[in-house]
Formats: structure tokens, C-alpha cells, sequence
């Protein structure tokens, strides 16, 4: 065997220095796969509170640079205990997108949300310390039902992009001299929204290679070009943003709210569980072993701590992502060069504030129409972690009776105003936490059947 077969051999094992040019295409590969996922959330969180165009930039920023820092924690563990030493890509993750929104309709600013994430990080390295015990609490019925109503919540959030984002009411636009092409329900956005859906559903459908896997990326490039053509898209910003710049300490500030605490808390607890499952399916699919004990503690715990680091810089609570693993499982690339050379294209692009505000520019109905597509599909991946269990009565119960609840009481605004704010806050704004605790409480009284 000579030494360039030797070399490629290398892409399969964790360790050692493949050629740098495949490594670089791959690591390329991984990051068009997730970059569209980990940009969205804060484009979407920087719209709900409100953000200057500054602000919105450095939320980006942090978002990306603290995707990259998390990404390297987990590549180059420290210790035993600190980074799984796994090939996974973490970004920010979209499970967290409704209890954000929550917070944000409170009144709550980024700093009510790092704040939130600060105990959210907390609760995971609990959770990472006492893994073997706690989850036997979360089957995978469990877990199933909390990612299919995430799924479930995000549906209206790429409705209202579609039509243009709620914000964009005529009074807005014409105030902040817009076309009126943005203005919320215009027919421009339908257009464009079911354009972008469109091309982002053929190449996922009929493309192959980069096409199939770059689907999302090249149809919001679509559906960009197309709101161009409307007049659409401005770049008055962009001019005036640095070409680099670094994120800054609680440039957010940090602020405790119990309720927020609480339910973004719950929801940690939630995706250290979950993480266990793309851990697992990287091992599986990439190294073809299960994960160790030693593994799956030294993950969790450092995802906890990169998302305390990421509330004190002001990103977003990043994960695990499920379409990293995927790639995974379908080349077997496994080499940790390919990965730090995505983590390093991650925190390149989050140095940039002229990339983040060229991001910005993307009209909401570009995003809906590409979103709209990643939402169906959490809510498809709860479903087959659901349907990995037998559909007994018992089960079909529990996430039947769950999702109702927690959907139900959500969209039902008025269903807990006669109850203390800090209820309404906790319960009543995002269906994930009594959907969760409904879950687990069922899973834990029903009798199990015979």
C-alpha cells in the first residue's frame, strides 16, 4: 500500500492527518449541511426582541463564533470527563427557538435568555455527572414526543416568515422606507416563500451529492435571487459592517427571571438526553461501537459548560446536530482534522461582522420557505423515535395525551390568565415543558404492559 492509499485510509480513524485537500472538501461538506440551521434561530430571536441592526450582527456573531467553540470542546476533550472525543458538529439549536420566543414576548431581552441558558448549562453538567441514572427516565417515547411538539411549536413561527414576519406590518415598512413588497401577507412573500419551498423540496428530493445535501443552502440562494428581483433585499448595512471584529463579554448583559430559568432549564435537561442519541448514532454509524460511559459523561458535561461560556459572550444555546451525524453514518469520515477544519470555517465566518450582516439582508420570506422544511422534519424525527417503540396503547397515550396538552395550552392564550405570571411564563407560553413533564409523569404512573 503507498503512502497517499495510506493517508485516505486515515479519513476513517479519529486520529492522525489525512490529506488536507479532502479534508477541507469534507469539512466544507459539513458546513453548508448545517450553517443555514445555526444562522436562522438568531436571525429569527434578534426579530422577535426587536434588535438594532448592530445588535442582531453580534447575536450572529457570538452565535457562530460559540457554535465553533463548542464543535472544538467536544473534538479535543480535556481530561476524562471534559469533551466526548467524538466526531460531531454543534450549532445552535432550534429546540430552543420557542421558549425563546416565550421570553422575548415577556419582555425579556437576550439577557433574560442568557440568563436562562447560564442555569440551563448548569442543569446539563448535573445531568452529564449522573447520566447512567437519569436516563432511564427518558425512553425513547419520551424523548420522541418532546422533539415532534418542538417540531410541532416552530410550524406557525415559518408561517409567519412566509407571509413576510409579523413585524413587517405597513405602518413598520413604510416608516422604515421599505418596499412595499415586505409588508406582512404580500403576495411577493407567498411568491417568494413558495418558490424557495420549492426549489428546496426538488433538490432534496431529485438532486444528489453536494445538490441533495446543500438543498436548504442553495434554495435560500434561490429564493434570495428571486427577492432581489423584487426589490426585496437591501445592502445599505452591510457597507458600513467591519470586516472583523470579536464577540463581546455580556455586551447583552445577564439577567435571572425564575420562570425563563426554569423552562429553559427543563429543556437542557432535555437535550443532554437527546444528545446521548447522536452520540450514539455517530459511534454506531462512524466507528461501529456504542459510545462509552466516559464518552457520553465527558459530552454532556462540556456541552453545558460551552453553553454557560456562550451566555457570558450573548450566543444562543447550541446542540448536537442530527444532519452532521447523518453525514457520518452515510461517508464514515470519522477523521477529527475534517471536523476541526468545519469548527475552524464556523469561527472564521463568526469573526466577521460583514458576513453576519449580509445574513441579515435575507428577506423572512426567503427564510419561512426553507425553514418551513427543517421544522416538518423535527417533528418527523420525534415521530420515528416514536414509532421505535411499539405503538401500544400505553405509548400512543403518552404521547397522544402530551402533545394535546402542551400544544393545546399554548395556542389557547387565555388558558392561564387567571393564574400567578410566572405560571403563564413557565406553562403557558411554550408547549415543550408540559409536554415534557406530562411524558415523563405518564411514562412513570401508566402501568407497563405485559
Amino acid at each position: 500500500m503507498d503512502r497517499s492509499q495510506s493517508s485516505q485510509k486515515l479519513l476513517f480513524q479519529f486520529h492522525g492527518m489525512p490529506p488536507i485537500g479532502t479534508s477541507i472538501s469534507l469539512a466544507l461538506q459539513h458546513l453548508v449541511a448545517m450553517i443555514v440551521g445555526c444562522v436562522t434561530p438568531p436571525i429569527i430571536i434578534a426579530g422577535a426582541i426587536g434588535l438594532s441592526q448592530t445588535d442582531r450582527v453580534l447575536l450572529i456573531q457570538a452565535s457562530l463564533v460559540m457554535s465553533a467553540v463548542s464543535t472544538l470542546l467536544q473534538l479535543f476533550p480535556i481530561g476524562k470527563r471534559f469533551g466526548s472525543g467524538l466526531p460531531v458538529i454543534l450549532g445552535v439549536s432550534f429546540a430552543y427557538v420557542p421558549s425563546m420566543q416565550a421570553i422575548a414576548a415577556s419582555g425579556g431581552g437576550v439577557s433574560a435568555i442568557a440568563g436562562a441558558m447560564l442555569v440551563g448549562g448548569i442543569v446539563a453538567v448535573i445531568v452529564g455527572v449522573f447520566v447512567k441514572k437519569i436516563r432511564l427516565l427518558f425512553p425513547p417515547v419520551i424523548t420522541g414526543t418532546v422533539v415532534f411538539t418542538i417540531g410541532l411549536s416552530l410550524y406557525p413561527t415559518a408561517i409567519n416568515y412566509m407571509a413576510g414576519g409579523t413585524g413587517n406590518t405597513a405602518e413598520a415598512v413604510s416608516a422604515k422606507g421599505l418596499p412595499e413588497s415586505l409588508i406582512y401577507g404580500s403576495w411577493q412573500n407567498w411568491l417568494v416563500a413558495a418558490l424557495t419551498l420549492t426549489a428546496v423540496m426538488v433538490l432534496n428530493n431529485r438532486g444528489k451529492g453536494i445538490c441533495k445535501l446543500a438543498s436548504i443552502l442553495l434554495g435560500m440562494a434561490f429564493g434570495y435571487i428571486v427577492a432581489l428581483c423584487f426589490g426585496m433585499v437591501s445592502f445599505a448595512d452591510v457597507g458600513q459592517a467591519a470586516w472583523f471584529s470579536l464577540p463581546r463579554v455580556l455586551h447583552f448583559g445577564i439577567a435571572f427571571d425564575a420562570p425563563s430559568c426554569i423552562a429553559v432549564g427543563l429543556l437542557f435537561a432535555i437535550n443532554s438526553i437527546q444528545a446521548i442519541g447522536d452520540f450514539t448514532a455517530t459511534t454506531v454509524g462512524g466507528l461501529n461501537r456504542e459510545p462509552t460511559d466516559n464518552e457520553l459523561q465527558g459530552g454532556i458535561i462540556a456541552y453545558g459548560a460551552s453553553n454557560i461560556l456562550a451566555a457570558l459572550f450573548g450566543g444562543l444555546p447550541t446542540a448536537t446536530y442530527s444532519q452532521n451525524v447523518g453525514i457520518v453514518t452515510t461517508n464514515k469520515v470519522v477523521n477529527r482534522t475534517v471536523f476541526a477544519f468545519a469548527g475552524g470555517f464556523l469561527l472564521l465566518a463568526g469573526v466577521s461582522p460583514k458576513f453576519a450582516a449580509v445574513l441579515t439582508t435575507i428577506p423572512q420570506c426567503v427564510l419561512g420557505g426553507a425553514t418551513v422544511t427543517v421544522f416538518s422534519t423535527i417533528a418527523m424525527t420525534g415521530m420515528k423515535l416514536i414509532a421505535s417503540q411499539d405503538l401500544t396503547a400505553r405509548n400512543t397515550t403518552i404521547v397522544g395525551l402530551s402533545a394535546a396538552l402542551g400544544v393545546g395550552i399554548s395556542q389557547a392564550s387565555a388558558a392561564l390568565s387567571q393564574f400567578p405570571e410566572a405560571v403563564t411564563m413557565i406553562f403557558g407560553k411554550s408547549p415543550v415543558v408540559i409536554a415534557t413533564l406530562m411524558a415523563v409523569l405518564l411514562n412513570l404512573i401508566l402501568p407497563k404492559e405485559k
